[in-house]
């Protein structure tokens, strides 16, 4: 037992780490946008600390206590332990502890996520075996960055047109009501 304590403080040692809820809140955020993650992949509660090892990518996270978290876009449960853990680089965090999605009946420990780059439309989970599952980026953004990603979507479709027979181009999404455009521009990722 003594081993493993000795192990966590190794890979603590050097850390940055921040105390309270809302310092952790921020840092988290903060730190999911800079390895390009969105902001909801992570909602974790009562945060009491955080911590970083920049020299070997070792992150951790605390909660009060356990919680889970339902995807309604994923339409996945997800369960975080106490303390969450991961080694970090750009786009991924790997070797990922307290963190298990539910799997029909089974909870299913998730190892890895990632996403294939900064234009990336998918965000990938796997699990300790390599078997993943891949979903929507949008699912995870939260409505800040869900607001902002559709409108760079909709001004990019905009630029797009298409013309009508008397040579004038219109914008594909000029004729479609805000709910039409909200479902085209999601069919489109």
């Amino acid at each position: 037992m003594a081993s493993n304590k000795s192990k966590g403080s190794d890979e603590r040692a050097g850390a940055e780490i921040v105390y309270g809820s809302e310092v952790c809140r921020r840092h988290s955020m903060e730190l999911l946008q800079e390895l390009g993650f969105p902001k909801g992949v992570l909602p974790l509660k009562d945060l009491e600390e955080c911590g970083r090892v920049r020299e070997t990518g070792f992150i951790w996270m605390k909660q009060k206590g356990p919680s889970e978290h339902f995807f309604e876009k994923t339409n996945t449960r997800v369960s975080y332990a106490a303390e969450v853990t991961a080694f970090i680089d750009k786009f991924r965090m790997k070797k990922m502890t307290g963190v298990k999605s539910k799997q029909l009946l089974l909870w299913v420990p998730i190892a890895e996520m990632s996403i294939d780059g900064p234009e990336s439309r998918k965000i990938h989970f796997k699990t300790p075996v390599g078997i993943g599952k891949s979903f929507p980026v949008t699912a995870f953004m939260t409505d800040e960055e869900k607001q902002e990603y559709l409108q760079e979507a909709n001004e990019s479709i905009c630029r797009k047109s298409f013309s009508v027979g008397i040579g004038k181009s219109f914008p594909v999404t000029a004729f479609m009501t805000d709910e039409e455009k909200q479902e085209y521009l999601q069919e489109a990722n």
